[in-house]
């Protein structure tokens, strides 16, 4: 894990008990309040209602609605963390294959109601929440520091900044395809064919570029046309 994302977590106030029975049912009030009615429902009173608790109870565990936020995302990096992991360890795996699966976990996740509200509503909540903010740049900075790793193997002739660069490149480019074709979005039936897509040519992009194109790409010539 990212020193960005241990140092968030060092930082989160409150105290609760991960696995205890009222813990694991306020986080799934929380998660389907945010996903199912935003962040403007997203209060320790509607969440202890949702549950079936009193909002005494919900505080006792989460002082704050910013540390739900925060234990939401631990438990969906964590998830996606064995994900990868398990990925990785698998017997046919293959230079290009922890890249390749990641690309697709991310646009398969996209595609899924839960996350693409998700995290919609948490953008819409950082906005005006600098701890928010903070807790998801962590988080995309410990997904770009797991893709750069990723570039550097395929592509050892880079130096870790131009592998950060790609990084970069290549997160931008799967995450942003969530306004297009994620969830209930207008080319949301185009995902499997955009996967496919983005597997093949961010993957080679990875393994071909060299850094003196990323540090001068040549124009692509203009071809006159007779009219």
């Amino acid at each position: 894990m990212s020193d960005d994302l241990k140092t968030a977590r060092r930082r989160k106030p409150g105290v609760y008990s991960r696995g205890a029975e009222t813990v694991d049912a306020i986080l799934k009030a929380a998660l389907h309040v945010l996903v199912e009615e935003g962040a403007g429902a997203f209060t320790l009173q509607r969440i202890a209602t949702e549950c079936g608790l009193k909002v005494g109870h919900v505080n006792h565990h989460f002082p704050r609605k910013e540390m739900l936020v925060e234990v939401l995302l631990d438990e969906i990096l964590l998830a996606g963390e064995k994900q990868v992991k398990w990925a990785m360890e698998q017997p046919d795996f293959l230079a290009g294959d922890g890249l390749a699966r990641l690309i697709a976990h991310i646009l398969d996740d996209v595609s899924t109601k839960q996350t693409a509200h998700l995290f919609t509503e948490l953008w819409a909540m950082a906005n005006h929440n600098q701890v928010v903010a903070d807790r998801l740049e962590a988080l995309h900075r410990h997904v770009h520091r797991l893709i750069t790793g990723m570039v550097e193997q395929l592509n050892p002739a880079l130096s870790h900044d131009d592998a950060a660069v790609v990084a970069i490149f290549i997160y931008g480019a799967v995450d942003g395809m969530t306004m297009f074709s994620g969830y209930n979005r207008p080319w949301a039936s185009c995902m499997p064919g955009v996967k496919n897509i983005a597997i093949k040519g961010l993957v080679d992009l990875a393994k071909t570029i060299t850094s003196a194109e990323i540090a001068n790409l040549p124009p692509a010539p203009i071809k006159s046309r007779n009219i």
